[in-house]
């Protein structure tokens, strides 16, 4: 009887967990709206890998431009998400482009998206473009930068990761205790094994830890204190993998996952990093 009990809630355990994995793929979008309110506004699709779309703003500023500026929202956001970041570089003579990732905002959808598809869409704006930029990332979308960057470096002049990760199943295993308790302790290690099988366990090969010292470019880490998500040391250990000397770590202090931006030092930790780092 205990034999078939046991078997009845393992499989149980089994159905629900794997019910859960394609929850939290598909978890609820919550787009923003604040359209660029600066320069000379582009709106426009350009053609996703899959044969799909992704919307594209490219915000040119007023006389020459200092160079370009490539934003990456993070899950569940869309491209109005990275407006107020990057009207701070257009304020510096930057043009700055910003896409919503598949299945966010109104770019087509897909299923399954990861940090992989959002470099994927990060790569198909950087064909686009045609021209080496400044790449910035928050979240998924830093860790999709970090991929990008690793395999376009002659596209990718400096970085900017916001919000990012070290390892992506330790990363995930965070993200769902701070979703919610029960969940992370429970169901998340099975969740995230589904996940691991589904992608050929691969999921740590494109950590953004492993990638990192491969990148000999300028890199800002950008990271809130107090940030559930994706704690503080993610950002110590991401720091420590690039080559030494090409990162610096911002921490914005009581900022959580989101909010560095927001903070009134933010805008001259951009500065000064682009200052310093940026011809021109």
């Amino acid at each position: 009887m205990w034999i078939y009990l046991t078997a009845g809630a393992l499989g149980l355990y089994l159905i629900l967990t794997l019910i859960f994995t394609y929850g939290v793929h598909q978890f609820p979008r919550c787009p923003v709206q604040d359209p660029p309110d600066w320069g000379s506004v582009t709106d426009t699709r350009i053609p996703a890998v899959d044969g799909g779309e992704i919307e594209v703003w490219r915000i040119d500023p007023e006389g020459v431009s200092r160079g370009m500026v490539v934003l990456a929202h993070g899950w569940s956001r869309n491209r109005d998400r990275m407006v107020q970041r990057a009207r701070i570089f257009g304020k510096m003579g930057f043009t700055t482009v910003i896409h919503s990732a598949r299945d966010h905002g109104g770019s087509t959808p897909h299923r399954f998206m990861n940090a992989f598809r959002f470099a994927q869409d990060i790569e198909s704006v950087l064909n686009w473009v045609n021209r080496p930029v400044l790449l910035y990332g928050h979240s998924a979308g830093a860790a999709g930068a970090v991929i990008a960057a690793a395999r376009n470096p002659e596209k990718v002049t400096h970085l900017f990761v916001e919000g990012c990760y070290a390892r992506t199943r330790e990363a995930l295993r965070s993200l769902y205790r701070s979703f919610n308790p029960v969940f992370g302790l429970v169901f998340a290690p099975m969740v995230v094994l589904w996940m691991d099988l589904f992608y050929r366990f691969q999921m740590d090969q494109i950590s953004p830890v492993r990638l990192a010292p491969g990148l000999h470019i300028p890199v800002l880490i950008i990271h809130g204190e107090q940030d559930r998500n994706f704690p503080l040391h993610h950002a110590w250990r991401l720091r420590d993998a690039f080559p030494a000397g090409t990162a610096e770590l911002f921490v914005g202090m009581g900022a959580d996952h989101s909010s560095c931006s927001l903070l009134p030092q933010y805008p001259a930790a951009i500065h000064s990093f682009v200052d310093r780092h940026v011809p021109g």
